[in-house]
């Protein structure tokens, strides 16, 4: 048997939305969510892009902005993505349904196997899936169903899927994430912790753990980059977000730390791990 994090495999891609103009007049896909700033979105999209492409050495696959999606950057709710199959999504809200469009011609483009949610009555958003390297783990929450969660374990049938009650508004990846192959991070809040809990029981897995102050800093991205000899990157909160979690994070040795500021995306609803698709394997050019 291999180590927990054997299956995060090396990335070469990185997929992102640009932020349309709509998202900052608060339209929010009907959400009623509070206006933003507009060039600051657009500033901090842009660093993303910059440090999945210049500091990790993934390529970036850009698409555009599309005034009619005006959540369309939070592009990691529209797949769940492993190895060469990626599960195209039924996302909870109706209105952002349309935005998996883009992202599925760009995946199939890649060479990916598409997986279709086919019924009506499953929910799932992809920021409520995580990948630990050896199982999945998708939270039961406002956003995603049972029927979801079923539909991950029938695509990815290598792997035990586990399913955690998310008790709070959020995703379980605003909750908890990978730290490192074998760590998991987690929130300081009564839903975070008690989702870890969850976790360790029904996972055969032995799993480190670090608790953060900030339930939004765990909601981090392990990457394993293609470049050869080069150490994993942790993406994470930072540029002066959640100052109160950094010094906990300076914790996890084994990890290059990469931190990126989301503060004014996170107004519309933004995680980290929601503002980028990565790819795991080398796609079929």
């Amino acid at each position: 048997m291999g180590t927990p994090g054997e299956g995060l495999g090396r990335c070469s891609h990185a997929l992102i939305r640009g932020v349309p103009e709509s998202l900052a007049s608060g339209e929010g896909a009907g959400a009623g969510l509070p206006a933003l700033d507009l060039a600051k979105a657009q500033r901090e999209h842009g660093v993303l892009g910059g440090k999945l492409r210049q500091r990790l050495g993934l390529q970036l696959l850009e698409l555009p902005p599309e005034e009619s999606l005006p959540l369309g950057p939070l592009l990691g709710d529209t797949a769940v993505i492993q190895g060469d199959t990626a599960l195209i999504t039924r996302p909870w809200s109706p209105s952002r349904r349309p935005e998996v469009d883009g992202v599925r011609k760009a995946l199939q483009d890649l060479g990916l196997r598409i997986v279709e949610m086919g019924d009506e009555n499953a929910t799932l958003d992809g920021t409520d899936v995580l990948f630990t390297g050896r199982e999945f783990f998708v939270g039961l929450s406002k956003w995603t169903n049972h029927r979801g969660a079923e539909i991950v374990a029938d695509t990815f049938r290598d792997f035990a899927v586990s399913t955690v009650p998310v008790s709070s508004p959020a995703h379980l990846r605003g909750l908890c994430g990978m730290g490192g192959p074998r760590t998991v991070v987690a929130g300081s809040s009564d839903a975070a912790q008690k989702a870890v809990r969850a976790m360790a029981v029904l996972t055969d897995h032995p799993y480190a753990s670090l608790t953060l102050p900030d339930d939004a800093a765990a909601d981090c991205l392990f990457l394993r980059p293609g470049m050869p000899g080069v150490p994993p990157f942790l993406l994470h909160r930072g540029g002066g977000d959640l100052p109160n979690s950094q010094e906990a994070l300076q914790k996890l040795s084994d990890v290059t730390l990469v931190p990126v500021s989301c503060s004014e995306l996170e107004k519309a609803g933004a995680g980290l791990s929601s503002l980028c698709l990565v790819l795991s394997t080398r796609p079929h050019s």
